[in-house]
């Protein structure tokens, strides 16, 4: 029988196609480290890895498996930059902090690449994305932030694409033009963070599923990290749970919220097929984005952020197939056969938040749509951190980054509400 993850909705075909994955045991007793990461997504094994290779004792625990959150169940899409694009970024932050953030973003872009082929880990990279404009009044700033991208940011690979040019590369009718990216691209995120793993405890790193952090607190220097069946001492802390924290942390919990995506798995749809033949990954204009891309053996995998009824995998498949059939008609009765779904941590801004919430203790997630580059990333530079070079880190730390309103009462029932407005705006 096909493992399930106890806390996300449906099997992937990420974890279909996966192979074995490497099972770690369950924390039994109490230890002591010089670092306890919570949480087993790309943040935490990001960290554990480059810790454990620089000589740190680190301690890492999951509550479910590795990859059961986020980061092994999301649309694979890499990006560039930040959630908020560079031009939107100096319009806030001014040119010199926002080139920082961008720079920052493009680190981290060649890093994970280059951590993965150093690695021997074969994510399935793929390259090429194309951000599309599903309505005629956004197709001009699709074409002022390629000529943006080019004149003043030095970034040579994002291209104008018009409406001609769009349907070919997409393969249908429904989108009036936009940009393509040729200097990212998108991955098999899963077999990232299995690989990941494998480092970190290859490294030394000491590695825990299935171990649920149940309380966190700071005494004489000193971190402590309850779970059922133990307790963890550490110099210091990462809290890398992102949308899946729930109250565990109440600064954490107040700056990033979890917002559910779904995605649906095609059958294979053949070489002769007209869906993508470039390959490319594809965002759209939406608020409530929708994102799709090809896989190595020809599936499309058509993911969308609103929140359905249940989390059932039947529930899911309804509505998924509805928007593959807005996009490609032709696909109206494709079979789907993985529905799946889970859920994103984003945050006002759409920008990380790392914060030190306590003495000695640093939480990072609230990546907001990014989190295949910036999340492993992160990781690195909290391990840089660590080693006693704070500069780059700070980057991220120095964002201003509000709480939600309505405190955690009311902040789940008002973003619903602004989600809805911005889904009936998106379909006007």
């Amino acid at each position: 029988m096909a493992y399930t993850s106890p806390i996300s909705p449906g099997l992937s075909w990420y974890e279909a196609s996966v192979g074995e994955r490497p099972a770690y045991p369950a924390l039994e007793g109490d230890v002591r480290a010089d670092v306890v990461v919570v949480g087993g997504g790309f943040t935490g094994l990001s960290a554990a890895a480059h810790l454990a290779k620089a000589g740190v004792d680190v301690v890492l625990i999951e509550g479910a498996r590795f990859g059961d959150g986020a980061s092994g169940r999301n649309g694979g899409q890499i990006g560039t930059g930040h959630r908020q694009s560079l031009p939107e970024l100096e319009a806030r932050l001014g040119w010199t902090r926002a080139k920082a953030l961008f720079d920052l973003a493009e680190e981290g872009k060649a890093e994970l690449l280059e951590f993965a082929e150093a690695h021997g880990i074969e994510i399935d990279y793929v390259p090429g994305q194309m951000s599309v404009a599903h309505k005629r009044a956004f197709v001009e700033d699709h074409r002022r932030y390629a000529d943006y991208m080019g004149a003043r940011a030095g970034y040579p690979h994002v291209s104008f694409m018009d409406a001609a040019e769009t349907a070919e590369r997409l393969g249908s009718q429904r989108y009036h033009g936009g940009t393509r990216d040729t200097g990212t691209g998108h991955i098999h995120p899963l077999k990232l963070v299995v690989g990941t793993a494998r480092v970190a405890a290859a490294a030394g790193a000491r590695l825990h599923e299935t171990t649920k952090a149940l309380g966190l607190e700071t005494s004489g220097g000193e971190v402590r990290v309850r779970t059922a069946r133990g307790t963890i001492e550490a110099d210091k802390a990462l809290i890398a749970v992102n949308a899946y924290g729930g109250d565990f942390e109440p600064k954490t919990a107040a700056h990033v919220m979890p917002i559910g995506s779904f995605i649906g798995a095609t059958v294979p749809l053949g070489a002769d097929s007209s869906v993508l033949p470039g390959g490319e990954s594809v965002d759209d204009s939406r608020f409530v984005v929708r994102y799709f891309r090809r896989t190595r053996d020809g599936r499309l995998l058509f993911g969308g952020r609103e929140v359905y009824a249940s989390g059932r995998a039947e529930d899911i498949e309804a509505p998924i197939r509805r928007q593959i059939a807005e996009v490609y008609p032709q696909l109206k009765d494709v079979e789907l056969t993985h529905c799946w779904g889970g859920y994103v941590g984003i945050t006002v801004p759409r920008a990380p938040y790392v914060r030190e919430v306590m003495p000695n203790v640093v939480s990072a997630g609230g990546y907001s749509g990014h989190g295949v580059m910036l999340s492993n990333f992160t990781g690195k530079l909290y391990a840089e951190a660590v080693a006693g070079n704070r500069d780059r880190l700070k980057l991220l730390e120095d964002l201003k980054i509000p709480a939600f309103p309505g405190g955690r009462r009311l902040r789940a029932p008002l973003l619903f509400l602004a989600l809805s407005w911005y889904a009936l705006k998106d379909r006007l």
